[in-house]
């Protein structure tokens, strides 16, 4: 790496780094002032339990969530800098080329990306798990409490043969009523197991039914018992039970791939917004190449205005991504859509304005 690559690799993380820590803070104060009086509601709460639990957490994932707006801006306030101070000017009378000249940046892109790739995929899920636990203890109202409380009518397919049918289930205590399990034969019922009560224990992962009948199905009679209280182990676990997109942002890629697959087998029939989680975690890291190139493109050539002009088309463009990021992910969670082409839409479209820039640029 030569002399002006390290320069401008250095002062374009640095640049990035410092556009963070802007970001961050700022991220910080919005948000104590919309929840000091949640923490004011309860007096056992400590600061050091606030910043442990809470604002730790925060950080990590707003940091994560700024890293490509971070880089876009950086990109642009150090690269208009640079044609400010007429650098450029003499890059290119050294006979640099535009190609060679994008090699440090793209070297910088590459750093965040697998910074980011490693949070998005590992870090910023195990965080989220504290951060959201805190949040329903302190901060989730109580409709937002029971929604995540609270299954009723559910339906279950743990095997090819074997289903699960609840009335109603408690996550909190882990309890609930009306549950029944059925074995298949092909179309051929071979078995049926009713309860009045359901309660699972968490620390063997056992199953107590309380008020139970068996029905067994054989071809010239059927087999009938029954028992005030029976323990039992089946194929799934509470956990289960709940399938909602924001539980998703809780699991480390590997543990949301495995859920994804087991939900699958069992017969859940729209999995499209863990689907979109699962692409997002890569498709926001690769999109750093993208905002990249386009962000050199556009503060390159020295323009009238300078800085501020240059910065004000930046945020418009990231002001438009992240509008087409929220619309491909709502419409990447419909049922029966690609969720992958949604999620990638964004990228696919900027990486043609990416294109068209690039063209005129390297001119």
């Amino acid at each position: 790496m030569k002399i002006i690559d390290r320069y401008i690799l250095k002062n374009f993380l640095v640049t990035f780094l410092f556009t963070l820590l802007i970001l961050i803070p700022i991220a910080i104060a919005i948000d104590i002032a919309e929840k000091v009086d949640n923490f004011l509601q309860h007096p056992n709460l400590g600061l050091a339990e606030i910043v442990k639990d809470y604002y730790i957490n925060f950080t990590i994932y707003y940091t994560n969530t700024f890293m490509p707006l971070a880089l876009f801006l950086a990109v642009i306030l150090f690269t208009t800098k640079l044609s400010n101070n007429t650098e450029i000017i003499a890059i290119n009378n050294a006979k640099v080329s535009f190609v060679r000249f994008l090699y440090p940046y793209f070297v910088g892109a590459t750093l965040v990306t697998f910074l980011s790739l490693l949070m998005n995929h590992f870090v910023v899920p195990n965080s989220s798990k504290t951060r959201k636990k805190f949040e329903q203890a302190y901060l989730a109202n109580n409709t937002q409490q029971q929604e995540f409380k609270f299954v009723s009518d559910f339906s279950l397919q743990l095997t090819d043969s074997t289903y699960i049918f609840i009335k109603s289930f408690n996550t909190d205590n882990n309890s609930g009523y009306d549950f029944t399990t059925e074995v298949y034969d092909g179309l051929k019922l071979k078995s049926k197991l009713v309860a009045d009560y359901i309660t699972f224990n968490p620390n063997d992962s056992v199953f107590s039914l309380t008020n139970w009948r068996l029905r067994k199905l054989y071809n010239k009679k059927d087999f009938i018992s029954s028992g005030n209280k029976i323990d039992t182990l089946f194929n799934f676990t509470p956990k289960d039970l709940i399938y909602k997109s924001a539980l998703s942002q809780e699991m480390p890629s590997p543990e949301l791939i495995n859920f994804i697959d087991i939900s699958k087998k069992r017969g859940v029939k729209n999995l499209n917004a863990y689907l979109v989680e699962l692409h997002k975690r890569t498709s926001l890291p690769i999109a750093s190449y993208i905002l990249t190139l386009i962000a050199v493109c556009l503060a390159f050539r020295k323009r009238r205005g300078g800085t501020g002009v240059n910065l004000a088309i930046g945020v418009g463009l990231m002001f438009v991504y992240v509008f087409l990021l929220k619309i491909s992910e709502v419409l990447g969670a419909v049922a029966g859509v690609n969720s992958l082409l949604y999620v990638w839409m964004p990228n696919i479209l900027f990486a043609i304005v990416a294109s068209y820039l690039f063209y005129h640029a390297r001119k």
